[in-house]
C-alpha cells in the first residue's frame, strides 16, 4: 500500500501535513509545553537555515537547467554534485526537516517535534528519495552511482 505513495506526494505537502499534526498535538492534547530562554530565537536560527539550504538547492539545481520538480525524477537532465550537493544530496529535504523542527521548536512541542520530524524524515526517505534515487541510478548509471557513494543522503 505504501509503495503507492511513492513519489506521489509532494514534500511541501507532507512539510504541512506534519506541521498541522505538531500543531494540534500541542493544542489539543495534554502534554507539556517545551519553554526555556532563547526557545524563539532557536526557532528562528531553525528556519532561516532550513530556508537558506532549500533555497540553495533550488538555486543550484536552476543553474543546472534541471527539474525541481520532486514527483517527475526522469525529468531530470543532469547529476548536479558541487556546491551544497557536495555535502548533502538532498537539501531541499534537509530544509524542510529543519523548518520542521523550527516550527515544533516555537510551539515548544517537544512530543510534536519526537512524533512528527522523525515521521516526516522516514516518509521522505522511504516514499521520496529511495524512488528519485532508483530512478535517477537507471538513468545516469555510474555517474549516479559513484555520487551516491561519495556523499551522503541526508548529513
Amino acid at each position: 500500500m505504501l509503495k503507492a505513495l511513492e513519489l506521489k506526494v509532494p514534500p511541501p505537502a507532507v512539510w504541512l501535513v506534519c506541521a498541522a499534526g505538531v500543531w494540534a498535538l500541542q493544542r489539543w492534547l495534554p502534554v507539556p509545553e517545551l519553554w526555556f530562554p532563547g526557545r524563539s530565537w532557536l526557532a528562528l536560527v531553525l528556519f532561516l537555515a532550513g530556508v537558506a539550504i532549500a533555497v540553495r538547492g533550488v538555486m543550484v539545481f536552476r543553474r543546472h537547467a534541471t527539474t525541481v520538480h520532486p514527483t517527475h525524477p526522469e525529468r531530470t537532465s543532469t547529476v548536479v554534485t558541487d556546491d551544497i550537493f557536495s555535502l548533502t544530496r538532498n537539501p531541499m529535504y534537509l530544509g524542510l526537516t529543519l523548518a520542521l523542527l523550527a516550527w515544533a521548536t516555537q510551539l515548544g512541542s517537544l512530543a510534536g517535534a519526537a512524533l512528527f520530524v522523525p515521521l516526516f524524515v522516514v516518509y521522505l526517505t522511504e516514499l521520496q528519495i529511495k524512488p528519485e534515487e532508483r530512478a535517477l541510478s537507471a538513468k545516469f548509471g555510474a555517474e549516479y552511482s559513484a555520487y551516491l557513494d561519495t556523499v551522503r543522503r541526508w548529513i
